[in-house]
């Protein structure tokens, strides 16, 4: 695939998500809450670990680019 084109699919996908980012934002509520998400918070502390969040992204993008560029 040609550079130009990678970088086209790579602009009109981040411009996909600042829109549903920006119009849909109760779309992602569950980023974070999921049961293996640490959150420790102590005073001025405060420690984010998404385990199971990144996860559950790593699985949708890897069936997303199985789907798309499968040959």
């Amino acid at each position: 695939m040609p550079i130009g084109k990678l970088f086209t699919l790579i602009g009109i996908a981040l411009a996909l998500i600042g829109l549903v980012l920006t119009y849909l934002p109760g779309l992602f509520a569950w980023f974070g809450k999921l049961p293996g998400d640490i959150r420790i918070e102590d005073g001025k502390k405060f420690i984010f670990i998404p385990i199971t969040s990144m996860i559950v992204i790593s699985l949708l993008l890897t069936l997303l680019a199985n789907l798309f560029f499968h040959k």
